[in-house]
């Protein structure tokens, strides 16, 4: 099973946001986020025999990128 979360800076926090499952949580910092999207997930789902596997989505904005 792919469980797919979409990851954000809302400017105060990390957030992910399930993307086809209804799952949500934040952290200060992203190894706290990581921890708890697994912890979620893990709570969202409960005793599977199916592996899981996260995936991420981060939309990250670069600033002063200049094309070379």
């Amino acid at each position: 099973m792919i469980v797919k979360m979409e990851v954000y800076f809302d400017g105060e926090a990390w957030c992910a946001r399930g993307m086809e499952e209804d799952i949500f949580t934040f952290g200060s910092t992203l190894d706290e986020l990581y921890a708890n999207i697994k912890e979620a997930v893990a709570t969202h789902f409960g005793e599977t025999a199916e592996p899981i596997s996260i995936q991420t989505l981060t939309e990250l904005s670069l600033a002063d990128a200049k094309a070379s």
